[in-house]
């Protein structure tokens, strides 16, 4: 694989949120919003561009977006599910660009470290599906090849791209990663305040 490969980041952050009952997206975390620390480790990552899919209150969460180098889509079908947004995400994808990682805009504690170990091991492998594990079990970020775009724009259901997995069997490449973050999103009240924990818990390591 051509070791400068085109990876584009599409962060899909859509959705209601419905278990937690407020818009995560907006949330504090560590000085800004969930969603923005989420696209400055995008960002800051080795990724070619960074697209953010918002639907749900998008009047509110494009402004907070304004003065980063990213491509914002407003999904306006986002209550038809992730399939939308995905869709959405992948009708920005010029041509010349070599696959796709799809960033969850609820996980903000995803590394530029661990984006960039995704993207180093699909450069050097060339598979179709790269996805991070910790401790033998699957989490996001996931990468998709140029050779799933296709697929990728025909999805018709509310289960995100995982279809693909059940279609390319042998085919997945699996990249252990000392990160647990990958595993962790915020849905409730609950993994928020495990989130603020966190911040606290790094904040007094810092102050050491």
């Amino acid at each position: 694989m051509n070791g400068h490969s085109n990876i584009v980041g599409i962060i899909l952050a859509a959705g209601e949120g419905s278990r937690m009952g407020a818009i995560k997206q907006m949330l504090p975390f560590n000085g800004k919003t969930i969603l923005q620390r989420v696209v400055d480790n995008a960002i800051t990552s080795s990724l070619q561009s960074v697209v953010v899919v918002v639907g749900h209150c998008a009047d509110l969460i494009v402004p907070t977006l304004n003065g980063n180098t990213v491509t914002v889509v407003i999904n306006g079908a986002y209550k038809s599910g992730q399939c939308s947004s995905i869709k959405a995400g992948m009708g920005t994808v010029p041509e010349g660009v070599d696959a796709v990682l799809f960033i969850l805009g609820d996980q903000p504690l995803v590394t530029p470290d661990t984006i960039n170990l995704l993207l180093n091991a699909y450069r050097t492998s060339g598979a179709p599906i790269v996805l991070p594990t910790f401790n033998g079990i699957r989490g996001n970020p996931v990468l998709f090849s140029r050779e799933t775009f296709r697929r990728l724009e025909l999805l018709d259901c509310d289960s995100g791209a995982r279809p693909l997995f059940d279609e390319y069997p042998g085919r997945i490449l699996q990249v252990p990663v000392d990160d647990c973050s990958i595993q962790f999103d915020i849905d409730t009240e609950e993994d928020y305040r495990r989130l603020c924990e966190f911040e606290l818990e790094q904040d007094s390591k810092i102050r050491m």
